[in-house]
Parts: structure tokens; sequence; C-alpha cells
């Protein structure tokens, strides 16, 4: 759940305040309280000539008033039929499903797949499959049950052949990127196959505004993973992804508030419609 429009929260403490304020001045006697003694109000409380209203009561407006502000922030959640636009900053995904990662490190590498997945609510995500060849598992989408259902279902047999060309999947990546201002590829990969080819691909994306960033398996026979350094510009180990989580996270594209609202959906309303419950009790009938 993220928050569209944060700052009405800043309205949540001071009404804390004035609430604290108002139980501090004592209970309300219809003005009564500010021009008698507390003695004298008491008395006449007990022969029934003043009410004083609860404090409970005096405390409903706030409560409402806060609900309402907290629906006025906008709590909104990822929409799974949300459309993806072509100027979205999107990210795909570029798994090494070689013979060496399967038998050694492909739990790893899904697993860091999916927690890559799960820190972009409303990004678009993509998945690019590779061995000998890179093929599109899954064009950049906004439902990452799509991606979900795909990762679960990979194992040793997925691919026809157990070769590596890592630059096959750059290529790939930079055609389902292109023309994008603002993009990023994760490869999960133990590092094997990165030779020259794969090194130009990655200097084209970086110099069409992709960045590219690595996630590290251990393979069987282990590769060298250093090698993802040559085309990635931060490579963490697949099981401990956050620095690229936390990279991908800071988004460079300014959003437009009418593309955000298509992306989630606005929770606000329900939670306002909670501000009618505190607030319907100051209209009831009285004696």
């Amino acid at each position: 759940m993220i928050l569209l429009r944060p700052w009405w929260l800043l309205a949540v403490p001071l009404l804390g305040l004035a609430a604290w304020v108002m139980w501090r001045r004592g209970p309300d006697a219809g003005g009564w309280q500010s021009v008698l003694s507390p003695q004298m109000l008491a008395g006449l409380a007990a022969l029934g000539q003043v009410r004083a209203a609860p404090g409970w009561l005096r405390l409903l407006p706030f409560l409402g008033a806060a609900a309402l502000a907290v629906g006025l922030s906008g709590p909104a959640l990822p929409r799974g039929d949300a459309p993806v636009f072509a100027q979205s900053d999107a990210v795909v995904i570029a798994l090494d499903m070689s013979g060496s990662v399967t038998r050694g490190g492909l739990a790893d590498a899904q697993a860091g797949a999916a927690q890559i997945m799960a820190s972009l609510p409303g990004r678009p995500v993509g998945l690019i499959l590779y061995a000998g060849e890179a093929y599109g598992a899954s064009a950049p989408t906004a439902d990452p049950r799509v991606l979900e259902s795909l990762l679960s279902v990979l194992d040793a047999e997925t691919m026809p052949d157990k070769s590596s060309s890592p630059s096959a999947a750059l290529a790939l990546a930079g055609k389902m990127l292109a023309g994008l201002a603002h993009a990023d590829l994760v490869v999960i990969s133990d590092g094997g196959g990165i030779d020259a080819a794969a090194e130009a691909e990655a200097q084209r994306l970086r110099e069409a505004g992709v960045r590219v960033q690595a996630l590290s398996v251990t393979g069987n026979p282990v590769a060298d993973a250093t090698a993802l350094a040559r085309i990635a510009e931060r490579v963490v180990p697949a099981t401990q992804p956050g620095p690229v989580v936390a990279a991908l996270s800071r988004s460079t594209v300014e959003r437009d508030p009418a593309m955000v609202a298509l992306q989630y959906q606005d929770l606000g309303p329900l939670f306002a419609l909670l501000a009618l419950i505190p607030l319907l009790w100051q209209f009831r009938r009285q004696a």
C-alpha cells in the first residue's frame, strides 16, 4: 500500500493536539462552564439544571476529521489490471537458465527475481530467459502474478540447450526497452558466457539510458561471478538483493498524476466514509 497524497496526514497530529486541548478544558456545559465556578457548575449538574456532554462525545468530531484526513491522503493498492504505458519506466529481468545455473543456483535465482518483482509495485516488469538463445518470457507488465506463475514452473528442463549467451539476452532487452527514457535491466547469472559481445551490448544499453545491474548466483561448475562487473554497474548476491532493490525503487521518471491514478486503486473514499460513523452520532435525536 502507498499514499498518493501523504501530506494530508499532517492534519492528524494537529487534530490530536486540538482534541487534547479540548479534553483539558473539561466537559462542555453549553457555555456555562466559562462563567460559573466548578463548584456551582457541579451543584447545578447535580440538580439536573445543567447537563455536560460526556468526554467521548466531544472527541467524535476529531475522530471523524482524522478519518477524513486519512482518506484524503490517498491510501492505494497497485491495480492488477492497470494499463502499461510506453512512457512507464520499465524493468526487465534477464534470468540465466544455462546448465551451470540450473544445476547449482536456480533456487537462489528464482528467489532473487521474486524479491525484485515484489519490491516494484506499479512499475512494469518484464522477464527474459536465456541459455544459448534468449527468449522473451513476458513483456513488461504491472501484474506481478503473471511473472510469479512463470517463475514457479522453471526447472532444469525449461530451456532446450544448456549453454550461456548473455549477449543475446542483453540484445533482446535492448529491443524490449527501446524508446524508454529511463529503464532498468537486472541480470541474474553466475557470470558464465560473458564475452566481448556481451560487453558491447551492455555498453549500447547504457548509451540508451538503461541501467544494468546484476544478481550473482553460484553455478555448478562455479563460473567467474566477477565477470558480471564487466556488464553491470552494481553486482550483489541474489540472496542479498537489497542494494539493487533500493536502486530500482528510486525511479528517475516524473510521473503524471493522471497516470499514477490509473496504476493504483485509490482506497481513500472508503476511509473517508468512516468519518460518517462518528459524525452521524452528532445528529442523533435528543429528548
